[in-house]
């Protein structure tokens, strides 16, 4: 199997992996520089750097590359010790460098209108794989949407079997009426969605929470919707909205730690809707 085609099905699939690489050699060792080792998130392999003690170290440092998503530099002297003693005493030196590869990034935008139509092309320059679901085929087409990937004019509930929704995946919610908005919620909020943002004002995302509530979806279920979404720039007009979103979203997949969400309009984030919410 070549690590590259696995590289590429693994983002599809919406998992990470970690790729190693030799990209410095010193004397002899038992492969050669460029070599490479993909670990997938199950442990599992594809390729190799030379087996033996290094690749174990290496395949340990992987998974420590996935968990955190930082790269590690490895530097290896084969001849250094008894360690090494499984074949790899080669007398040789090399350096190792471990990657973390994240997932394309894909958007869900549910809602055909003004705002989606601007957010696709947002999203589309920023790096997202956008699909749009509208119920309506005259706002879900091709000709309106050039950038998508894919596009669905069908009932939301027949469309939610065929989305695959994974950790790298982002909803966004701007359908043409508040009980179409509350479908597709309570639906995203049984996902993995990294992200999950509704169109809306303040009073309109508590009616929406509380009607949920009352099904009996917890109130922990909405710290990851965005709402109102967007960060707080001023944004107007259907073009500036998008870009607010677009750029919250990309604050998400920079920074998942959180340290931008004090310009967002977050439920989770905003006292005054946390105090409309008791």
């Amino acid at each position: 199997m070549d690590v590259f085609d696995e590289l590429v099905r693994l983002r599809g699939l919406g998992q990470k992996c970690a790729l190693a690489t030799i990209v410095e050699v010193k004397g002899s060792i038992p492969s050669f520089q460029t070599a490479k080792l993909l670990v997938r998130e199950d442990g599992s392999l594809v390729g190799t750097i030379g087996g033996g003690c290094v690749e174990a170290e290496v395949w340990n440092a992987a998974r420590e590359v996935i968990e955190t998503g930082k790269p590690r530099n490895m530097n290896f002297s084969l001849g250094q010790d008894a360690a090494y003693d499984n074949g790899l005493i080669c007398g040789g030196q090399l350096q190792v460098f471990v990657e973390c590869i994240n997932p394309h990034p894909s958007v869900l935008v549910f809602g055909g209108g003004h705002i989606s139509k601007s957010l696709a092309k947002v999203l589309d320059l920023a790096g997202f794989r956008v699909s749009v679901v509208d119920n309506r085929e005259a706002y879900a087409n091709a000709e309106r949407f050039p950038e998508a990937a894919e596009v669905y004019a069908e009932e939301y509930e027949e469309v939610f079997p065929k989305l695959s929704v994974n950790e790298s995946t982002y909803i966004v919610i701007v359908t043409r009426g508040h009980r179409d908005d509350m479908r597709v919620l309570r639906w995203a909020l049984t996902t993995t969605a990294r992200y999950i943002s509704m169109i809306g004002s303040k009073r309109k995302t508590i009616s929406v929470v509380k009607e949920l509530e009352k099904e009996g979806i917890p109130r922990s279920s909405f710290d990851r919707v965005y709402a109102p979404m967007g960060l707080e720039i001023g944004a107007v007009s259907p073009e500036e909205i998008a870009i607010s979103v677009g750029a919250e979203m990309i604050a998400m997949r920079r920074d998942p730690e959180g340290n931008w969400r004090s310009l967002s309009k977050s439920i989770f984030v905003d006292e005054h809707m946390r105090a409309l919410l008791k």
